[in-house]
């Protein structure tokens, strides 16, 4: 006798119909049954610093920025705008979100100053520092003067400060930093390290920037592109 409640004996079961009806050339019945056989897949396992971050989203308007490239810092002044016309029109901060996806040649900015000046940031990723007119050694939008950037409110650390979310992509770390490693001799897996350990804090390194833009919009996010 079987044990119908054991997974195995069902799927046994079910292999041997879907062949049979594969046979007989029920083709359309034989390739449900062979999903249905197919043995269960465990879902990975998310990691809970990242779901607590996603949690964070609130209120009843939520925007994704989707930021693949630097842009001249407009993902921040754009994030800074969502806010300002918000509060405008009567949106108080508590019933709205703005995430912010570091991507692609966006992840320098997810970084302090350290990594800027240590890697040659500005030069690799073809950023200018407007101070001085050479490519940047510091992240030109983190920890700014007042008055150094077109509008107030848009640096790092203020939007940070006012709730916004940022997520670094770790793929985009990871072929980065192999990169850069692979033209300077240096060892790719101790650059990729340095990296992550160079995160701006508060700035939440997430599997990977499409990753992070799918799951705001599962959780109630708008689209914008920003890049």
């Amino acid at each position: 006798m079987f044990d119908w409640s054991l997974p195995t004996h069902r799927r046994g079961f079910l292999a041997r119909v879907a062949g049979g009806a594969a046979a007989l050339g029920l083709t359309q019945l034989a390739r449900p049954l062979e999903l249905a056989a197919a043995p269960a897949q465990v879902p990975a396992k998310e990691d809970p610093a990242v779901t607590a971050w996603l949690g964070r989203l609130k209120g009843t308007h939520r925007l994704v920025y989707d930021a693949p490239g630097v842009n001249s810092g407009f993902p921040l002044a754009w994030s800074r705008v969502f806010y300002m016309t918000n509060n405008e029109t009567g949106v108080p901060d508590s019933d709205m979100s703005v995430m912010v996806v570091l991507r692609h040649a966006a992840i320098p900015l997810s970084m302090v100053d350290a990594a800027w000046a240590k890697y040659k940031f500005g030069e690799f990723f073809k950023i200018t520092d407007p101070k001085t007119n050479a490519p940047a050694v510091r992240n030109i939008f983190y920890r700014t003067a007042a008055g150094e950037l077109p509008l107030p409110g848009m640096d790092i650390g203020d939007l940070l400060q006012t709730g916004v979310l940022f997520g670094a992509c770790n793929m985009a770390i990871r072929f980065y930093s192999g990169a850069l490693a692979k033209s300077t001799g240096a060892n790719a897996d101790d650059v990729r390290k340095d990296w992550l350990a160079s995160v701006i804090p508060g700035i939440q390194v997430v599997p990977s920037g499409v990753w992070a833009v799918n799951r705001a919009q599962e959780h109630g996010c708008s689209y914008c592109f920003a890049g």
